[in-house]
């Protein structure tokens, strides 16, 4: 779980990722966001006050094709800590989301690069009917 200071802005962010979200509120918690990918859950909550911060954690993501998705993240301008590089773990790339989190990117070593093709094909909701 990580929090943000605008929710719809950094939802955006991992959208360019390929992650899809639902709105949530449980009881009288706040409005936030989840992506449930696998069993894996991955939230954004909003930040409470200016000292209710999660930017020292650090994120990662196995993903299909770094190179892709660091083209996806250059759209909306996020910030490319290290570019794609082959490492002994993979092809690896570290970002900045729009709130300073980092976070490292690694498509593993024999992994097909096969997901950005198909997400370029959606509307980044998971829906490819109404893809532009």
């Amino acid at each position: 779980m990580i929090r943000s200071p605008d929710i719809d802005r950094a939802v955006r962010f991992y959208q360019q990722m390929g992650m899809l979200f639902d709105r949530h509120s449980h009881g009288k918690g706040p409005e936030h966001f989840a992506s449930d990918i696998c069993g894996f859950v991955f939230e954004i909550y909003p930040q409470r006050d200016v000292n209710d911060v999660t930017t020292n954690t650090r994120i990662g993501f196995n993903v299909d094709d770094v190179n892709g998705v660091i083209d996806l993240l250059r759209e909306i301008d996020a910030a490319i800590v290290t570019e794609p590089t082959d490492t002994e773990w993979g092809r690896r790339a570290v970002v900045k989301d729009l709130d300073g989190h980092t976070v490292e990117l690694v498509t593993p070593v024999n992994r097909e690069a096969k997901i950005v093709g198909e997400y370029r094909k959606t509307d980044r909701t998971g829906n490819t009917e109404d893809a532009k």
